[in-house]
């Protein structure tokens, strides 16, 4: 049966990396072999600083370091595997550095999510290009697809949506019963009409599982730098442990509150064929992974905490001094679907309606802007949201001391706060 794996950008950032993963790749002689990877390193958010040198006229000088940057980069990656070797993927690298260059210009007066697609999903062609090369002269059979014609989408940019049956026709048709390598991009897609679409950002997680969910896989594992899926960020948390089996369900709650491990659509097409999802370490391969699966025993054994910084909390309130009723709460949520945003906090009253967003200034500035024009909105900047899933008795009080909570939410199973970032610690602490 067919196993997918799937590197991220820190598993592929330079050329040591990459030889790291062919002995990865190398032990699993089980085929097909379905490997999706993403840009090197921090491209993409390179490239996303490209893309708004490339909207702006009067930042052609900066634009054009920006690209000289990339390309540097990746000549440097190239030079360091493949020396002056006729195996050296480097024309194919420029072309697509060439196509890049030309998108932007192509596009440069589109709509911004439509020019963000047909120009970021470069930075996965390129990488996917050179860790083709890679694999094939260390004798390791690897065929090249492109995902833009094997993943079809609506043209939601940004955030596309699958289509299914086509999908899952194209990839079977194209990758199974082979004995190769059969490596490919992830987040990223492709129209009926060839236009570049994007899953959402680090939506990578998720294209490994509709390769999986379309070629019925044994396994899905998804390489990191870390050994496995853990209750909080390591970085802010300084008791911070792994979790070794969780269930979909907990998984897909954890990645919805911003929990970075895995992208929150990902689960989905797995639990519907019962695949596993398995997160190991690239660097200690051998290490215990975590497992996702259908087992939802051991999900409330240990809490998880979750911080999402770069909040914006948005107060919505009627002008003339009436009821925040249904009418008005789907206008307003009608307005957030436009913009493309989602909610990570939602409270109401009688007379106001308030949201917690994400603080990006291309998507949330003109949701604001709408809003105006109906209602009185007020905002506050640069909070920080805690979620805490499965709280044990008094710890969020403990969590929370010595700060304001600006807002609450609780349920069963999860409790919400919302601070000033000023007013938060840089490590946090989990109490006993």
């Amino acid at each position: 049966m067919t196993t997918v794996f799937k590197f991220g950008g820190a598993s592929i950032k330079d050329a040591d990396a990459i030889r790291q993963l062919t002995p990865l790749i190398e032990a699993h002689e089980d085929r097909p072999l379905v490997v999706v990877i993403s840009a090197m390193g921090k491209t993409t958010n390179k490239l996303e600083a490209l893309l708004a040198a490339a909207r702006d006229e009067s930042r052609t000088d900066e634009y054009r370091q920006c690209l000289d940057s990339l390309k540097t980069e990746h000549s440097e990656a190239m030079k360091a595997l493949f020396g002056d070797s006729g195996e050296s993927p480097a024309e194919r690298v420029s072309a697509l550095f060439q196509e890049l260059d030309a998108q932007h210009r192509k596009h440069r007066s589109s709509p911004y999510a439509k020019h963000y697609d047909q120009t970021v999903c470069y930075g996965e062609l390129i990488s996917t290009t050179i860790v083709a090369a890679w694999l094939n002269r260390c004798s390791i059979a690897t065929d090249w697809h492109d995902a833009r014609k094997l993943v079809r989408t609506d043209s939601r940019y940004q955030a596309a949506n699958i289509d299914w049956p086509t999908t899952a026709e194209s990839i079977r048709q194209q990758l199974e019963d082979s004995d190769s390598v059969l490596l490919t991009q992830g987040f990223i897609g492709g129209t009926e009409e060839g236009e570049a679409t994007t899953l959402g950002r680090e939506g990578s997680d998720f294209s490994a599982a509709i390769f999986a969910h379309c070629l019925d896989a044994k396994e899905v594992v998804i390489w990191k730098d870390v050994t496995g899926l853990f209750n909080a960020d390591p970085r802010r948390f300084d008791n911070a442990v792994q979790l070794e089996r969780i269930s979909y369900a907990e998984a897909t709650e954890l990645a919805w509150h911003g929990a970075k491990v895995i992208h929150p659509k990902t689960l989905g097409p797995l639990q519907e064929k019962s695949i596993p999802l398995m997160v190991r370490s690239f660097e200690v391969p051998d290490t215990a992974p975590s497992v996702i699966d259908a087992e939802q025993r051991f999900d409330a054994d240990v809490p998880s905490c979750i911080l999402r910084q770069d909040q914006v909390w948005l107060e919505v309130r009627p002008r003339n001094f009436s009821f925040m009723d249904e009418p008005r709460l789907h206008d307003i949520l009608g307005r957030l679907v436009e913009a493309g945003m989602h909610a990570n906090l939602v409270d109401s009253s009688a007379m106001r309606f308030a949201l917690c967003l994400d603080d990006k200034p291309e998507r949330l500035d003109p949701l604001v802007e709408s809003l105006q024009g109906d209602y009185d909105v007020s905002r506050e900047n640069d909070l920080t949201l805690l979620t805490v899933r499965h709280p044990q008795a008094g710890m969020m009080d403990e969590l929370s001391k010595g700060r304001e909570a600006l807002a609450e939410r609780r349920n069963a199973t999860t409790a919400q706060r919302l601070f000033h970032s000023r007013d938060c610690p840089e490590t946090w602490h989990i109490p006993d």
